[in-house]
């Protein structure tokens, strides 16, 4: 993997994690909001899988951010 994309994953990796922990939410809990299991969710945060578009979306709708946000591009 590219730099800049390996950059990128573990942009978004923290960020699901940490927006995951401030709402005191469970993996189990993100997983049942977007309808997925919570072993495709614990994927995510471990860095092993990324989300599909819709699912990508329907995290940044649930943590009330911008898709730009939970990459981790706020910062541009």
């Amino acid at each position: 993997m590219e730099k800049n994309k390996e950059k990128e994953f573990e942009n978004f990796r923290k960020e699901i994690f940490g927006l995951r922990k401030a709402n005191k939410w469970t993996q189990k809990q993100v997983a049942d909001a977007l309808g997925i299991t919570a072993q495709s969710y614990q994927a995510y945060e471990a860095g092993e899988a990324l989300p599909t578009l819709l699912n990508f979306v329907k995290l940044a709708k649930l943590f009330e951010i911008s898709p730009d946000e939970l990459l981790g591009w706020d910062e541009f």
